[in-house]
């Protein structure tokens, strides 16, 4: 399965969701428990760049703050994410990005792995987003398919580390991307009125 490709429909749909976000929609709850939009673009733009590395098989830096140390969403934040992104997916379309082993600041493993971890982070984040700011979601039938695909493979390992929530029972018979939201712990219906 080329991931490649799907990974920069999945960027630029997350781009376009970020361009949208109104200031005062920076303090609305996400579907990412415990994080307001704020949070959540500051995790999102926190993250694009070390997994860019990732696929360039670059070191992090080791002197960079930990997340949550600075608020990312100071200033023009629509045009770094949207740099930020372009940076990312250029590096993935690249053929080597997927061969081998890298490291995300800790030990290695397969290169496909992290690649294949970036393209459901876009997917999971840009609906989040979506959902949080009131804007519609299409990734496409082939990118939520393969998140899917993925998360089948992932969702319970990611679980145990704490990076997914409880899988919320989905019908075998709904679209790819309510499947694949589903196994990764969050609810297809959630929206900013359903939080208490």
């Amino acid at each position: 399965m080329e991931l490649h490709p799907l990974m920069a429909k999945a960027a630029a749909q997350i781009v376009g969701i970020g361009h949208e976000v109104k200031p005062e929609q920076l303090t609305a709850p996400t579907p990412c428990q415990d994080y307001d939009v704020r949070a959540l673009v500051n995790h999102v733009l926190y993250w694009l760049p070390v997994l860019e590395l990732a696929a360039r098989k670059q070191p992090i830096p080791t002197d960079r703050p930990a997340q949550g140390e600075q608020d990312l969403t100071e200033g023009d934040w629509r045009t770094l994410l949207a740099e930020w992104v372009q940076r990312l997916a250029t590096a993935w379309a690249d053929p080597a990005a997927w061969q081998g082993t890298t490291s995300m600041g800790g030990g290695e493993f397969p290169s496909s792995m992290a690649g294949s971890m970036t393209l459901v982070e876009l997917v999971l984040h840009g609906w989040d987003l979506a959902r949080a700011t009131g804007q519609p979601f299409d990734c496409g039938d082939d990118v939520a398919e393969a998140t899917y695909r993925l998360l089948a493979q992932m969702a319970e390992k990611g679980r145990a580390m704490g990076a997914f929530g409880p899988e919320v029972a989905v019908p075998e018979s709904a679209p790819p991307l309510r499947r694949a939201l589903g196994a990764a712990g969050r609810d297809p219906d959630w929206s900013p009125s359903s939080v208490a």
